[in-house]
């Protein structure tokens, strides 16, 4: 159903990573200044002014009583009904932003977790109000709605009503529409509970640094453990996390077990052959796209493996262990940059994109569109969220001044930027891009930077830290986003099958996966025992086959970028059109319109090729060092 009873991921880019901690950064909400927090008043003054929007929500519910039964009559009262479920759709996204954005930035205020399970309530009866919509037009003849669609007021619904004709196998009688909408309610419990496990109520680990210090190792400190120079710190932390995580493996297991069992529930109401099918579904991706990635990768592993090698004789390390992965490859690593100077970096490696994208980004900035700094209670992470269609985005963001930070901030203002420029260009019923297209834009603004900051250097052990970061990415967003994605195809196939989902047999499962993706067995990384609760703080797990498009997205922009970046004026239109066309056609087309055909293997290639480039200019590098 097109209404917005539906996955809170769905209105979120979240970006795989986690910003680090660098610098001592004050924690206290209240004294940070309002320039550096967003500003939610855009949306309502205030929470009493959402509770009567939600008034008068829910009373203009009634509105489609009307309308029951009488949606084969003409063109006139389908356009009717769908323009007022549009009408609802803006004012609930509307809604579920503030309410979202409120609870995320301070989740262990008791209001603002009311405001998000109220929201969940509305959207239950808003999905059993409009259950009757999409059966009762799949029940009018296609040539009657073909017929239909030649009077213009249907026109903002075209696209629409075509995906709906093409999903008509999957969509249910009024009354399974019903169950499915009220079981929605139920739905988000799995990645809520573990949100607030993982943000609020988790008793992470204390462990003593080589200084002397006593830290917590709750997530953004074991990023920046992960990425500290001292190796025994870096050991001690990975093993402590881990070590707690895998003490809590049966909860988390219960709780991806739920999370299966979900997605299970809507593939059998559904009527899908497969969790993989359903998922794909949504955005008419072919499944292969996603087996032929999986393939692709396995078959390229040698290409990670020279990677880690390399990165291996960078450290001079006699064996490489996965908890080295994120350790700086040089001195120039630990460089730290202020959120102005990277707000510098940022907007000047935008400007291949044209002045109007810079000048909607300095708005961001400047229109107090971001929650910068990390605080207490805050989730951790980041992303985009920009269902506030008559409003702006908003970026939740946790920046500390290191490298990956700025990075990680271009790649949320990509999300947020496809969100704005959508939204002033489409009506609402097109204004969401497809799940499978939303990573492009975010790391086609990773590209831009780290360009941007190349051409800025020609000293060696400088490249060699950005090339490295830039490998780092490759490495995370192609491979260790495909390795998450095989896993979470196998333990949807197992489920399928009827076998049990443990905590145990989860960690047996993962922790061969990983070895066989980094070489373990051939002594490329030594992936330790403990790496085989990692799947416990992954949270794409809980987002219906989210984390492959990652490793799609980046192989599109990677290809995208490099035309844009050569200078072509017609690949930039066609981008900027692209990052302009939100959810107008499928996400295969509004791909091929900008230049790269995801369908064929041809981009992959084009990616690995790329990747062995930049291994090749480190090694150039390394040996005129060495020389």
């Amino acid at each position: 159903m097109r209404s917005f009873a539906i996955s809170a991921m769905s209105l979120l880019c979240l970006a795989f990573w986690t910003p680090m901690t660098s610098m001592p950064q004050e924690r206290d909400r209240g004294k940070i200044p309002d320039a550096y927090k967003w500003d939610l008043t855009a949306i309502y003054s205030s929470d009493a002014a959402w509770r009567e929007a939600k008034r008068k929500f829910a009373a203009s519910l009634s509105g489609f009583e009307a309308y029951q039964g009488t949606l084969n009559k003409s063109a006139e009262q389908l356009a009717g009904c769908l323009d007022l479920l549009d009408r609802l759709n803006v004012e609930f996204a509307r809604m579920f932003a503030y309410a979202n954005l409120s609870l995320d930035q301070d989740m262990r205020v008791a209001s603002n977790a009311a405001l998000q399970q109220e929201t969940d309530q509305l959207g239950a009866m808003f999905g059993e109000k409009t259950a009757f919509i999409e059966p009762e037009i799949l029940a009018i003849d296609a040539a009657r709605v073909r017929l239909f669609l030649g009077d213009r007021r249907l026109d903002p619904h075209r696209h629409y009503l075509d995906d709906l004709l093409r999903r008509q196998a999957h969509t249910g009688t009024e009354g399974e529409e019903k169950i499915i909408a009220v079981a929605e309610l139920m739905s988000e419990a799995p990645s809520s509970i573990r949100d607030l496990l993982v943000n609020t109520d988790f008793p992470y680990p204390k462990v003593i640094l080589a200084d002397g210090k006593t830290v917590t190792i709750d997530p953004s400190e074991y990023s920046r453990q992960r990425r500290s120079p001292n190796r025994e710190d870096r050991e001690k932390a990975s093993a402590a996390y881990l070590g707690k995580l895998n003490e809590y493996r049966r909860t988390f297991g219960a709780l991806l077990n739920a999370q299966v069992m979900k997605d299970l529930f809507e593939t059998k109401a559904r009527k899908y052959g497969s969790c993989l099918e359903s998922s794909l579904d949504g955005d008419n991706i072919p499944v292969q796209v996603f087996r032929a990635l999986v393939a692709n990768v396995n078959g390229n592993l040698g290409t990670l493996h020279r990677y880690l090698k390399l990165r291996q004789r960078i450290l001079g390390l006699d064996e490489l262990h996965y908890y080295d992965l994120a350790a700086p490859l040089t001195a120039d690593a630990a460089r730290s940059f202020s959120f102005e100077e990277a707000k510098g970096h940022i907007l000047a490696a935008f400007r291949p994109l044209g002045e109007g994208y810079v000048a909607a980004v300095q708005k961001a900035f400047a229109g107090r569109w971001i929650d910068i700094y990390p605080t207490e209670g805050k989730r951790s992470g980041g992303y985009s969220n920009g269902w506030a269609y008559n409003v702006h985005p908003y970026i939740l963001f946790n920046y500390n001044g290191t490298f990956d930070d700025m990075s990680g901030l271009a790649h949320e203002l990509g999300h947020a930027m496809q969100s704005h420029l959508s939204n002033a260009r489409q009506p609402f019923t097109t204004a969401t891009c497809p799940r499978f297209v939303t990573e492009v834009a975010s790391t086609f603004n990773e590209a831009l930077l780290i360009d941007a900051m190349l051409k800025q250097t020609g000293d060696d052990e400088a490249r060699l830290s950005m090339l490295g970061n830039y490998l780092d990415g490759f490495a995370v967003t192609i491979f260790r986003a495909t390795l998450v994605s095989e896993f979470e195809l196998l333990i949807h196939e197992m489920a399928e099958k009827g076998e049990q989902l443990t905590g145990d047999g989860l960690n047996r499962l993962y922790l061969e996966i990983t070895r066989k993706y980094y070489g373990h067995d051939r002594k490329v990384c030594v992936v330790d025992d403990d790496r085989q609760a990692d799947w416990t703080a992954i949270p794409q797990l809980y987002y219906d086959f989210y984390a492959y498009q990652y490793a799609t997205a980046f192989t599109a922009s990677a290809a995208l970028s490099e035309l844009v970046l050569s200078g072509d004026k017609a690949a930039t239109r066609k981008y900027l059109d692209f990052l302009s066309a939100g959810g107008s056609d499928y996400a295969i087309n509004l791909l091929k319109k900008a230049g790269v055909d995801m369908t064929a293997s041809e981009p992959f290639a084009l990616c690995m090729a790329k990747m062995n480039r930049v291994m090749d200019e480190m090694e150039k590098i390394l040996t005129r060092k060495k020389g």
